[in-house]
């Protein structure tokens, strides 16, 4: 009988210790939380409100098992329980310390967002560093995952012990997970070397398998192209090591837009050149720079005739391509009728005209 209370007093001493100490660490994290977001709310800058908003959760499971970590001495629990709780909370508390990895890395990419715009229009120095903070995030977030779990496991003597014996056999295991991860190594090494690298950037303008697209999205086995009709080409990441591809904006966002057209070997080019300054001085797609008319090959029919015009990006090049291609022709079309492409023919036997 005196056993079975003692057994009842440690355990409810336990319990109210474990209470406490839980009640302290979720108080002083609540009070340390709300002093850093009001001075967050204060400020102009977004970093320290995106810092209290991702690591509010993670810290405060952190703290909190901090706290009890700290308590497990109080305890009174009979034998064989304390080293159960102790491993609980050391499992819990490697996994805290993986979700504060991630949350920070989050705080990264906002403090990335406040000083690196990628939505102005020049904006190659911020799609470059958002490439490579985005490759190597993944990469830090995988070897936190791994280490977590590979640090929970080893809280298990059992585990403990078949480490040890693996270990002993490592040159065999090695040579052999050596081969079968020689692709998915080859993948990883190809992620890093596109980050450090930088052949594509997120928002790169691409062309890959004859499709015209938008780098979207950079993992570390595979990259997403958006198709200019919104459809989505998944890449294999190798593809950007191994095998040519167009990157029309690898050091500039600038862009050149050809159109061309056929016409009748009468077409008055002066008069196409001043069209055509006409067109682009009143568009605000053109950036100036840019504006020509020149004729490129003759054919025994028609004259080929090149315009050339210079845009911010690819996005307003192509729309003023278009809109300077259907300009030009309603110009030929409207007051040199006669310079459209015809045939000419002579019927044998026929007097000529006089």
């Amino acid at each position: 009988m005196h056993s079975v209370l003692s057994f009842g007093d440690g355990v409810l001493h336990s319990l109210i210790v474990l209470a406490a100490a839980a009640v302290l660490g979720l108080i002083l994290h609540a009070v340390v939380f709300a002093i850093l977001g009001r001075l967050a709310r204060r400020t102009r800058t977004t970093l320290d409100d995106a810092a209290v908003t991702h690591l509010r959760g993670p810290s405060r499971l952190f703290v909190l098992l901090l706290a009890l970590k700290v308590a497990m001495p109080l305890l009174r629990l009979p034998e064989g329980l304390p080293a159960l709780v102790d491993q609980i909370t050391s499992i819990l508390l490697i996994a805290a310390v993986t979700w504060l990895v991630i949350a920070a890395t989050r705080v990264g990419r906002a403090l990335l967002l406040e000083r690196f715009d990628v939505t102005v229009a020049d904006n190659l120095q911020a799609r470059k560093i958002h490439t490579q903070y985005d490759v190597l995030s993944k990469i830090i977030i995988t070897v936190a995952v791994i280490l977590g779990l590979a640090s929970i496991l080893m809280t298990f003597d059992q585990v403990r012990q078949l480490g040890a014996g693996i270990l002993a056999s490592a040159g065999i295991v090695g040579i052999i997970a050596g081969f079968s991860a020689q692709k998915s190594l080859a993948t990883l090494f190809a992620g890093i070397q596109i980050a450090l690298t930088q052949p594509i950037r997120l928002d790169d303008v691409v062309i890959v398998e004859g499709e015209w697209g938008r780098i979207e999205e950079i993992t570390l086995t595979y990259v997403v192209v958006r198709i200019w009709d919104q459809r989505r080409l998944v890449v294999p990441i190798t593809f950007f090591i191994e095998k040519p591809f167009q990157n029309w904006t690898r050091t500039s966002a600038e862009m050149l837009g050809t159109v061309f057209l056929f016409v009748d070997h009468t077409v008055p080019l002066d008069a196409l050149r001043e069209e055509l300054q006409r067109i682009v001085r009143d568009d605000e797609r053109w950036d100036g720079r840019v504006a020509q008319i020149v004729m490129t090959d003759v054919t025994q029919a028609t004259v080929q005739v090149r315009a050339l015009v210079s845009a911010a990006d690819s996005g307003r090049a192509w729309d003023l391509r278009c809109h300077v291609r259907e300009k030009l022709v309603a110009f030929v079309r409207e007051h040199y009728p006669q310079a459209l492409p015809r045939l000419r023919a002579e019927l044998a036997g026929q007097a000529p005209a006089v």
